[in-house]
């Protein structure tokens, strides 16, 4: 019998990030060995086994074979003649195909702490780069997700996703493979996605290949609009550094549902907030948002634009948000909502003045007429500048 430290435990160590939870691979075991040992069995057709003092998983090693659709329509082989090899292959990404061998079921102690990598993640993670294990990454749909949410996760890191899994994951949202996906899975590794340092990442990649049409199609439409699109991708950065809790950063990915938020002085936007509600909660339907998330998003939402001007709203004006906000019961919420409404501006004046800098840069000397002298230079440049910049602003 043989047990091994594998996959994000691994992973994390040698990126120098904190470990969460450990999970172990048992070589060369029978169920019948883990029961006398006093694991209990998790699933009785599943071979991993809750360690009866650390609850730490151990699962023996094993194979998968593709059956059916979906992330479920697997037939799993456990035996005594499954290697760790065989064992890492079936994982999704190489940084997670990773193995450190530990002393014993009771003694999780690296026995001399080499790395066993048959799949090149070790140098994957010297290239920062998410990169398939094998073919097998095209029968697990869910594989789309998880590797969105590593690319949220480790963005900052400089890691990408590599051209051939990328190709893969672009597939299998062609396949149709993600409508059997279930809804709670999905509303797991997005909300997960969703709390990491750069949440927009995740919902980027997602809309670029996609994979939102299918539980988020809303959303998707809402982002064929670049105003909204990079302003909500701007505002769930900004989310990120400052460790915003999941119902304000859901709530902020819902306001690009509300264009008059983005347009304001629109005739229909009454009829528009309506209409963005109702995608909210259809969302929510869809893809099990907890109800907390939902009405949180559907309350930003409808008060945003209260929000934004609050300093000119009246004395009775703020009495009826106030109580519409249920702040009267719940004042916490009601500093959750301003502080999204505080990131939700700083995005949007962030995206005008990035437009601004472009329209600085995109305006040189061979703009103007070249026979200016002196004071005459700088001026000519502001001009052309600010005109650039408004014919950006008109279309």
């Amino acid at each position: 019998m043989q047990i091994y430290l594998v996959g994000g435990a691994v992973r994390d160590r040698l990126l120098g990030r904190p470990i969460k939870d450990k999970d172990f691979v048992v070589v060369g075991a029978t169920v019948a060995e883990m029961l006398d040992a006093g694991f209990l069995q998790v699933g009785a057709d599943f071979p991993v086994f809750l360690h009866p003092s650390s609850h730490e998983e151990y699962a023996l090693a094993r194979t998968e074979r593709k059956q059916g659709l979906g992330y479920q329509g697997f037939s799993v082989h456990a035996s005594l003649d499954v290697s760790l090899k065989e064992d890492l292959q079936r994982r999704d990404l190489t940084i997670n195909a990773m193995a450190i061998e530990v002393t014993s079921l009771n003694d999780d102690t690296p026995i001399n702490g080499k790395v066993i990598d048959y799949y090149g993640g070790l140098a994957d993670i010297k290239n920062k780069n998410l990169r398939h294990v094998s073919s097998a990454f095209s029968e697990d749909p869910l594989r789309v997700l998880r590797t969105a949410r590593f690319y949220s996760r480790y963005y900052d890191l400089g890691f990408t996703i590599a051209d051939d899994t990328l190709r893969l994951m672009r597939e299998l949202v062609a396949s149709g493979e993600l409508s059997h996906l279930s809804s709670e899975r999905i509303w797991q590794e997005s909300s997960r996605a969703t709390m990491q340092l750069s949440p927009q990442v995740y919902w980027q990649q997602l809309y670029e290949i996609g994979a939102l049409t299918e539980y988020f199609t809303p959303l998707h439409q809402a982002w064929a609009n670049t105003q909204i699109r990079e302003t909500v991708q701007t505002a769930l950065y900004f989310a990120g550094q400052m460790q915003l809790n999941l119902s304000q950063r859901w709530a902020l990915l819902m306001t690009s549902l509300n264009l008059s938020l983005f347009t304001l002085g629109r005739t229909d936007a009454n009829t528009n907030k309506t209409a963005n509600i109702k995608e909210i909660n259809d969302i929510g339907s869809t893809a099990k948002v907890p109800k907390i998330q939902t009405q949180f998003a559907s309350l930003f939402v409808q008060q945003a634009e209260n929000f934004s001007k609050i300093n000119t709203l009246t004395a009775l004006e703020k009495i009826d948000l106030l109580q519409t906000c249920g702040a009267h019961k719940e004042p916490n919420k009601l500093s959750q909502l301003l502080v999204c409404n505080q990131v939700l501006q700083l995005a949007i004046q962030h995206r005008q003045m990035m437009i601004a800098l472009n329209s600085f840069h995109d305006i040189g000397m061979t703009d103007i007429a070249p026979d200016l002298k002196g004071p005459a230079i700088g001026e000519a440049l502001r001009q052309a500048r600010a005109e650039h910049l408004q014919a950006q602003n008109q279309r």
